[in-house]
């Protein structure tokens, strides 16, 4: 057996895109992570389709955090598992949650508006926090909640 054999026999399809090389809509609703990913190319294979085995026992597939739009370093360290570096995309995936639970409950329970909450949810933030929005890119954020929202109630 060559060493390109055994390269080429180590690589699978990639479990992200389905061997696309693209996150789609389909693949974005198939890995629940509507709200935090939006149609790209694939992090997960860099867009070739394939993937090694390895990175299979390293990366979760719906790791939210590995995305196109990160740096190249940072998309290689989640890729080599740096626990440094998986924690703060954790941390970064709960920062989203917890606002997408905050402005859900603003909105069913409150009946606030978008303007309404990004004001509330930007007086209350943290000077301090790890992670943080600007005004207009939250209240898009907060409108593609609610809209969500809408859809998914019958």
């Amino acid at each position: 057996m060559t060493i390109f054999n055994f390269f080429k026999k180590s690589n699978v399809e990639c479990p992200r895109c389905l061997g696309k090389g693209l996150v789609d809509l389909e693949d974005i609703r198939r890995l629940n992570k509507q709200l935090k990913w939006v149609p790209a190319p694939c992090a997960y294979c860099n867009g070739a389709g394939k993937v090694n085995k390895e990175l299979l026992s390293k990366v979760a597939v719906d790791c939210a955090y590995l995305t196109i739009d990160l740096p190249e370093s940072e998309i290689e360290k989640i890729k080599e598992g740096d626990r440094e570096t998986i924690e703060k995309g954790r941390q970064r995936d709960l920062f989203v949650d917890n606002l997408i639970q905050f402005v859900e409950h603003q909105h069913l329970s409150h009946d606030m508006n978008v303007q309404d909450i990004a004001n509330l949810y930007l007086s209350t933030e943290d000077e301090k926090a790890a992670f943080s929005v600007d005004k207009k890119s939250l209240v898009l954020y907060i409108q593609k909640i609610i809209d969500l929202k809408k859809q998914s109630i019958p």
